[in-house]
């Protein structure tokens, strides 16, 4: 933590002086055209409406310093302590129970410990948001390398697709199961997606809006389910083991935590970006990993407690069986418990997912269009239809397989950020020296990528990083060879081993790069 506070005071002490390089204006540079998230032609349409409803139409071009205005830490907390207080969270720590069979203080461990180490890449990137006034994927140009970082933006637009498919299928179990499951499933999709795509249309201004206050009906019927529980009676601690059976599904448990907590980190700068930018790195920090720490650790707790009743209360369990994450829930609130009352907070509940896939699908718009310089010039808000469309067509037939597919999914998000992490943290600290001069040349030529390091040694990083994967995986559909070896049932080293090999195959590979091509 050390080295992240030190870099993060040399960043604070930079921005302080009123001459510094990164006091950027839109005259110190000139933007190409074939940049613009709005082309003049068959997407004119579009920028008059857009401006008509007063919509974000920037896309990934940089955000000019006359534009960041922004000063509430705060706004920058609560994006994330909305977009986690929500009924994903709570479906993770369910599977504690359910998928790897842990007793409830093993799992609280894994939760604090893969948590803390998940946080900060995403808490550390907001900082280079607020300073440079560049999207997450675009910074990432200048840290892994442009062919990298287009391989990233590909895979970050898959990531994105992904995540909603999954907070999709635990709301809508939810959904369907109240009103004697009048709703079909797919319908239920189909709700989250259109309110996803409403909130994400009106770009910046209105999702931080909309996330400053959407955590508080979900807070309310936490606080009811607690209550409930705690009444009930089927809360139990279970017995704490050791052994390493259980060392392996703690290893593969907390892989998933830290896939699901690290996940936000390939687009934080996304959403600092219109921040002033004398505004303490600091404090940006601190907030953003506190706003983010918080309710993951809460609420995956409060899962993996509730999971506890299954063992002990058979229609619990047998909800659960039928119904998923979604019938745990109902067990708690409604059946034998608040009935009609507990059906609303059911819908409330679920309605929480819309906070997290807000950040997932406005995103995928600005990853994609750091693809190729062709994609730019595509409206941010097609990128955005295309990935709800998506992943409503995913989460249908997921629908039904949504705990395999849930622990399955976040483990491979954790080899990709993994190795995500490991590149872009090591061009920053080693190569690049923190916050240094070395930066410049981003802030003048930010869309040219003949100023960035041409991203050779970041493909190798990401082989190598994919190699250790290979060998720490342990899923469902395939275990590695060091995996298989932990336990009976294996263990998940993946992203570990990802992010040594990453570590090793980036940094010897950068030096050749840098001396053979000079940047």
């Amino acid at each position: 933590m050390s080295a992240y506070k030190t870099d993060i005071e040399k960043a604070d002490a930079g921005s302080s002086d009123k001459n510094s390089t990164y006091q950027v204006k839109t005259e110190d540079f000139q933007v190409d055209e074939s940049v613009a998230e709005v082309s003049k032609g068959k997407f004119a349409w579009y920028e008059n409406f857009t401006l008509m409803m007063k919509a974000e139409t920037r896309g990934v071009e940089i955000v000019p310093e006359e534009e960041k205005t922004r000063t509430s830490l705060w706004e920058a907390a609560s994006m994330w302590f909305s977009a986690n207080l929500v009924i994903g969270t709570f479906a993770l720590g369910a599977i504690s129970q359910t998928v790897f069979a842990l007793d409830f203080w093993s799992s609280v461990l894994c939760i604090i410990f893969f948590n803390m180490l998940g946080v900060f890449p995403v808490a550390f990137f907001s900082v280079f948001g607020v300073k440079f006034g560049l999207r997450q994927m675009i910074l990432t140009r200048f840290l892994s390398g442009d062919l990298a970082m287009r391989l990233f933006a590909a895979i970050n637009c898959i990531c994105c697709v992904g995540w909603g498919a999954v907070n999709i299928m635990a709301a809508a179990q939810l959904l369907h199961i109240v009103n004697n499951k009048t709703l079909p499933p797919w319908a239920a999709c189909l709700i989250f997606v259109v309110l996803t795509i409403l909130v994400t249309f009106f770009g910046y201004d209105v999702i931080h809006t909309y996330e400053k206050w959407s955590w508080i009906p979900n807070m309310f019927v936490f606080i009811v389910i607690i209550a409930r529980m705690s009444i009930s009676g089927n809360f139990t601690f279970g017995t704490m083991a050791g052994g390493p059976t259980v060392a392996g599904n703690v290893l593969s448990f907390g892989g998933a935590i830290f896939g699901y907590a690290s996940g936000w980190a390939t687009f934080a700068a996304d959403y600092t970006v219109y921040m002033r930018t004398d505004t303490p790195p600091l404090k940006i920090f601190a907030w953003v990993y506190f706003g983010l720490f918080t309710p993951l650790c809460f609420t995956m707790m409060l899962g993996t407690a509730c999971a506890t009743g299954i063992f002990s209360d058979e229609s619990w369990a047998t909800l659960y069986d039928d119904n998923g994450v979604g019938g745990l829930v109902y067990a708690v609130l409604v059946e034998n418990s608040l009935h009609g009352f507990g059906q609303f907070c059911c819908v409330l509940l679920a309605l929480s997912t819309v906070a997290n896939n807000i950040p997932n699908m406005y995103s995928i718009g600005l990853s994609a269009q750091a693809v190729t310089s062709k994609a730019r010039r595509v409206p941010r808000i097609v990128w955005t239809l295309c990935g709800n469309s998506v992943t409503l067509a995913i989460s249908i037939p997921a629908y039904y397989h949504f705990e395999n597919f849930m622990s399955n999914f976040m483990n491979i998000i954790g080899y990709n950020l993994a190795i995500y992490d490991t590149v872009c943290l090591s061009e920053h600290f080693i190569w690049k020296r923190g916050f240094s001069s070395k930066y410049d040349v981003m802030l003048e030529q930010w869309h040219d990528k003949t100023a960035a390091p041409p991203g050779y040694a970041g493909l190798i990083g990401f082989g190598c990083g994919a190699a250790g994967v290979v060998l720490g995986m342990n899923q469902v559909w395939y275990s590695g060879a060091i995996g298989t070896l932990i336990g009976d049932f294996g263990g998940d080293v993946g992203f570990e081993l990802a992010a040594g090999f990453s570590f090793l195959g980036f940094n010897t590979a950068r030096y050749f790069e840098l001396k053979y091509c000079g940047r």
